[in-house]
C-alpha cells in the first residue's frame, strides 16, 4: 500500500476511534441537572460497580488514539519531500507515468474488447443450443 493511502487508512482510523471516544463519553456521563427548576436526576443502584469499570475505558481509549495519531505522524514523516529544484525530474517522471498509463489503457481496452467479442459469441451460441433442447433438433 502506498503512503497515501496508509494516510487516508489512519485517518479514517482515527476518526473512528473519535467517534467512538465521544459516543462513550455521552453514553456514560452521569447525569446532571439542567436548573435548579428541575428535580435532581435519578441514581444508579450499581452506581459503584459501573464506576469502576468506566474509570479504566477513557484510559484505553484516550491511549488508542493517541497510538493512531502518533502513527499518523510517523507516516506524515516518512512522505518523501521535493525540493523545488526538482520540479524539472518531477514533471518528466509525470510524464513516464503518464505514457505507462496510457500504455496500459490501451492493453486494457484490447482485452476489453476481445473479452466482449468472446462474450457475444457464448451467447450466440448458449442462444442457438436453447433453441435446438427446446425444439428438440439435433445439433446440425
Amino acid at each position: 500500500m502506498d503512503i497515501i493511502s496508509q494516510l487516508q487508512e489512519q485517518v479514517n482510523t482515527i476518526a473512528a476511534l473519535s467517534f467512538n471516544i465521544i459516543g462513550t463519553l455521552q453514553r456514560d456521563a452521569p447525569p446532571v441537572r439542567l436548573s435548579p427548576n428541575y428535580p435532581e436526576p435519578p441514581k444508579n443502584a450499581n452506581d459503584t460497580e459501573e464506576t469502576t469499570n468506566l474509570a479504566e475505558q477513557p484510559k484505553t481509549m484516550s491511549s488508542e488514539l493517541v497510538k493512531a495519531a502518533k502513527q499518523f505522524d510517523v507516516l506524515v514523516a516518512a512522505i518523501p519531500l521535493s525540493d523545488g529544484d526538482d520540479e524539472a525530474a518531477q514533471l518528466k517522471r509525470i510524464a513516464e507515468l503518464q505514457a505507462e498509463n496510457d500504455a496500459i489503457g490501451q492493453e486494457l481496452q484490447k482485452q476489453l474488447d476481445a473479452a466482449e467479442k468472446e462474450l457475444k459469441q457464448v451467447q450466440e451460441l448458449f442462444s442457438q443450443a436453447t433453441d435446438n433442447c427446446l425444439n428438440l433438433r439435433r445439433p446440425e
